[in-house]
C-alpha cells in the first residue's frame, strides 16, 4: 500500500530574522515595532459614507508585518495590539476599548491576526522576495482581513448582505490594490538591501 506524500516545502528566514543581537531580544523589538508600526498607519483613516467602518492603513501594516516577521511572531505582534488598543487610543482615528472591538470594526481587528499568519506563513515560503509572489501573499492577507470583517460587520450593523459587501468590502477594493502594490515594491527591495548590507559586513574571499 504507497501513499503519496505532500511535497515539502522548506521555510526560509523572514525579515526579522537579519536582526542582530540576542534572538529574544531581537524578537521582542520585532514583535513591539510591528504593534507601533500598526498603531502609526491605523491613524492614516478617512471614512466613506455611509460606511462605518474607516478606510486605514492597518491593513497595510498588517501585511509588513506579517512578512517581515514571519507567521508566530506576526500574529502576536497583531494580538498584542488588539489587546492594548482595548485599553490606549491606538485603533484607527485614536479609538480604543471593547466598543471598538464588539462594534462595527472588530472583525477587521480579529482579521488582522490571521492575515498576519497567513502572509508570514508565504513569506517564509519566499513570497517576500519576489514582486508577484509579494503582490498575491498581500491579497491573501487581505481577503483574510475582510472575511472576519464582514462577518463582524453584519452582526454589528443588522443590515443585509448586499449594504455589507459594498459598505465593508467593495468601497475598500481599490485601496487594497494599492496597499498589495507597495507591499509587492516594498518587500524584496528590502532583502535586495540586506543582501547589500550583508555583503558589506561580510565581504567574500
Amino acid at each position: 500500500m504507497s501513499a503519496i506524500a505532500a511535497p515539502n516545502v522548506p521555510t526560509r528566514p523572514v525579515l526579522a530574522d537579519a536582526l542582530p543581537g540576542s534572538r529574544a531580544v531581537a524578537d521582542a523589538a520585532a514583535i513591539l515595532g510591528g504593534v507601533g508600526l500598526t498603531a502609526l498607519l491605523a491613524q492614516v483613516a478617512f471614512t466613506i459614507p455611509p460606511s462605518p467602518v474607516p478606510v486605514t492603513g492597518q491593513t497595510l501594516a498588517v501585511g509588513l508585518v506579517g512578512a517581515t516577521l514571519g507567521a508566530r511572531r506576526g500574529m502576536a505582534s497583531l494580538v498584542l495590539y488588539a489587546l492594548l488598543g482595548l485599553l490606549l487610543p491606538i485603533y484607527a482615528e485614536g479609538a480604543h476599548g471593547w466598543s471598538v472591538v464588539w462594534g462595527a470594526s472588530g472583525g477587521y481587528i480579529v482579521g488582522f491576526v490571521f492575515a498576519a499568519g497567513a502572509i508570514g506563513w508565504l513569506a517564509a515560503r519566499g513570497a517576500d522576495r519576489h514582486v508577484a509572489a509579494a503582490f498575491a501573499a498581500f491579497v491573501v492577507g487581505q481577503l483574510l482581513v475582510f472575511a472576519f470583517g464582514l462577518a463582524g460587520l453584519k452582526i454589528a450593523v443588522a443590515e443585509s448582505w448586499g449594504w455589507t459587501i459594498h459598505n465593508g468590502f467593495s468601497i475598500f477594493i481599490v485601496g487594497g490594490i494599492i496597499k498589495a502594490l507597495i507591499g509587492a515594491a516594498a518587500l524584496p527591495s528590502a532583502w535586495r538591501l540586506v543582501g547589500r548590507l550583508d555583503g558589506i559586513q561580510r565581504p567574500r574571499g
